[in-house]
C-alpha cells in the first residue's frame, strides 16, 4: 500500500456512494442486470431501520474500497457473528493489500464487539478471491449448501 490507508463509517450523506460501489461490484460479478437497489432503500434500510453497515476503505482522501455487513447470529457459539455481504476494491487499486485490510478491519470489529466469526459467500467462478480468501486462513464452508427464497415464491410462502 503506497497511499495511507484509513476507514471510515458511511453516513446517510453516502447514499449514492454506496448504490456506486454496489453497481461496480456487480458489474465485476456479472449481475448489474440483477441490481433493483435504489438511493432510497438503501438510505431506509441502512440508515432508518439500521440493518446494515457499511465501512469505506479510504487512500489519500478518495473511498477506494467498501464492505457492507450486518450481523448474524450463532445458536451454537451463543452470540452474534458479522457477515459480509459485500466486499469491493476498485481495480485501479487491487493488488495493493487494500482488500486484505477491509477483512483485517472488519475482524477487529468482531473481535472488538465480541463476535464469534466472520463470515461470506463468493462466486465459485470467483477463483483469485477464493485463493485470496485461502492465504488469509478462511475456511469453506463445503457441508452446506446456501437456499433461497424470494420475490413470488416468498410472497406465496408467507400466506
Amino acid at each position: 500500500m503506497s497511499e495511507k490507508l484509513n476507514f471510515r463509517y458511511a453516513e446517510r450523506k453516502d447514499t449514492s456512494l454506496i448504490l456506486s460501489f454496489i453497481k461496480e461490484l456487480a458489474a465485476y460479478e456479472k449481475m448489474l442486470d440483477e441490481v433493483v437497489a435504489d438511493e432510497k432503500t438503501l438510505e431506509e434500510w441502512i440508515f432508518d431501520r439500521e440493518k446494515a453497515e457499511v465501512i469505506f476503505a479510504v487512500a489519500d482522501g478518495k473511498e477506494i474500497g467498501f464492505a457492507l455487513f450486518f450481523h448474524n447470529f450463532s445458536t451454537f457459539l451463543g452470540r452474534a457473528g458479522i457477515y459480509l455481504e459485500d466486499l469491493f476494491v476498485r481495480p485501479e487499486y487491487r493488488g495493493k493489500g487494500y482488500g486484505k485490510a477491509i477483512l483485517k478491519k472488519l475482524a477487529a470489529i468482531a473481535v472488538e464487539r465480541g463476535c464469534g466469526r466472520l463470515e461470506w459467500w463468493c462466486l465459485d467462478w470467483n477463483k483469485p478471491s477464493i485463493d485470496f480468501y485461502l492465504s488469509l486462513g478462511a475456511e469453506p464452508m463445503s457441508d452446506w449448501t446456501v437456499y433461497r427464497i424470494t420475490g413470488a415464491t416468498l410472497s406465496e410462502l408467507a400466506k
